[in-house]
């Protein structure tokens, strides 16, 4: 990067690519960001970046997008050469365009004291725009290695894994073990979060390279992992961490408690024209979520299109502060509060609210309200609960549905257990430092490996354990290793 546009930074304020009005974007499905975007926009916030001496930014991606130079190249309108840029760390950054958090930019240099590069629209419009040109084509390997190599589960992980191990020559199939391709990408998501013609797009591509897909194919289930095995000469375990975190209360066996994930299932399943079995919606009730992150977000904000009544989201913890604390510096992820899209579409959110029970106060089965206790917490230095003090002892909520989204504890790896891999305490799948498991030429990478974490995290792992895949049967490996293995990305 050249200095002609090293203060791009003090000619330009900060341009995201901005979102729908919530007014109108809460009454249908389409994706709540805006639809288009002007170059010149664009162009001006890749001016932003400073040609810093130490790119932070990097530091702060899970996958370390080399992003000065995407920024510099769309700023100098060399969108092709920048999309090149773009996937030689990144097989799907739509995926991470459209939904990472973005870590990347508080830890962007002008961060330290003023609005920070808009990375994340950045990307995503060089990945829009390499979609419209057609410059995005399928790239199947030119030779074949006589090696198999199976892939359990089709998210971000499993299909980052699946490219980058085609691409050298390996002949890959991806076992999915629901009735369609993409894990949370397609089920977990909502469509109005990422449209699913985005994961459709990427999964045609990977066909056209050669990538084989089974659906409904639940290996342990109804596929023995031991065929695996004697089929293929490497088996990965992408499985995710989809076991929910569950809430050991009184009353929680009443109808109208449900997890999460459950709930967003169901609809996403009616957003595709795909059957739903005793589906649950929020028409005309009264919402509570519990937790307060993205899963509780995307309930809220699916709460809101289904026409329910009112949505409250309780949080056990306080409000984050507005402003950095001092234990917090730069280029740590911020620990401060930021309202939610969905909250901005509407709801209430509640903090220090610590629930108690599910009462049925009709004898009907179905659960009518919350017990539930204002609280404050101490904390330890890792901002663990360790001791509470009662602030309001007893009151209710009203509810007609309660959507569970406080986390997940752990890989769904019950089918594994008598098969020789260790499960961790914490429920991920214990791998060494070439990612292989106990059993020798299975592997595991993405949240089964290292819990529930965002999908920028997941495409890394992917790559990840693609090189160790390729190392492990070819005894060296000229995939790429990824920056992330050597340089931890900041506050994550």
């Amino acid at each position: 990067m050249s200095d002609d546009h090293a203060n791009g930074f003090l000619k330009h304020d900060r341009w995201p690519i901005g979102y729908r009005d919530p007014r109108e974007r809460v009454h249908d499905y389409r994706e709540i960001y805006k639809p288009t975007w002007e170059e010149k926009q664009l162009q001006e916030q890749g001016e932003r970046c400073m040609d810093c001496g130490v790119p932070t930014c990097m530091a702060g991606c899970p996958i370390g997008n080399i992003i000065p130079e995407w920024n510099d190249l769309v700023y100098r309108g060399n969108w092709r050469a920048a999309l090149e840029r773009l996937h030689a760390t990144n097989n799907f950054p739509e995926f991470t365009g459209y939904t990472c958090p973005a870590p990347c930019e508080p830890a962007c240099v002008l961060a330290y004291n003023n609005n920070p590069v808009t990375i994340k629209s950045i990307e995503r419009a060089i990945v829009d725009k390499g979609w419209q040109e057609g410059w995005i084509m399928p790239q199947p390997p030119k030779t074949r290695s006589g090696h198999k190599v199976a892939i359990v589960g089709s998210g971000p992980a499993g299909l980052a894994a699946a490219q980058q191990l085609n691409r050298v020559g390996h002949e890959v199939t991806v076992y999915e073990r629901d009735d369609a391709i993409g894990g949370l990408m397609t089920y977990g998501i909502p469509d109005f979060k990422f449209a699913k013609y985005q994961v459709a797009r990427r999964v045609d591509q990977l066909k056209q390279e050669g990538i084989l897909f089974q659906t409904n194919a639940d290996v342990g289930v109804n596929i023995p992992f031991e065929t695996l095995r004697g089929d293929f000469d490497a088996v990965c375990l992408a499985i995710g961490a989809l076991k929910q975190r569950d809430v050991p209360l009184p009353g929680r066996e009443l109808n109208g408690i449900m997890f999460a994930m459950e709930y967003l299932i169901q609809e996403n399943r009616r957003q595709a024209q795909r059957p739903v079995e005793n589906g649950t919606e929020a028409k005309g009730k009264n919402v509570i979520v519990l937790g307060g992150g993205d899963t509780g977000a995307d309930c809220i904000a699916t709460a809101h299109r289904q026409g329910a009544r009112q949505v409250i989201q309780i949080s056990i913890n306080p409000q984050k502060p507005l402003e950095r604390p001092e234990d917090n510096p730069w280029p740590e992820l911020p620990w401060t509060y930021e309202k939610t899209y969905a909250q901005e579409e509407g709801g209430e959110e509640v903090f220090n609210v610590n629930t108690v029970a599910f009462v049925d106060d009709n004898d009907d089965g179905h659960v009518d309200y919350l017990s539930a206790e204002r609280a404050e917490w101490t904390y330890d230095n890792n901002r663990k609960r360790i001791e509470k003090k009662i602030i309001e002892p007893d009151f209710k909520i009203p509810a007609d549905l309660v959507l569970i989204a406080i986390g997940f504890a752990g890989a769904e790896a019950d089918p594994f257990k008598e098969t020789g891999i260790e499960i961790r305490k914490d429920g991920t799948i214990k791998v060494d430092a070439n990612m292989m498991t106990d059993l020798p030429g299975v592997f595991a990478a993405g949240d089964a490996n290292r819990g529930q974490s965002i999908v920028v995290w997941a495409i890394g792992e992917g790559r990840d354990v693609a090189r160790c895949i390729d190392t492990y049967l070819m005894g060296a490996s000229q995939l790429p290793r990824s920056l992330r293995t050597q340089n931890p990305p900041i506050g994550l």
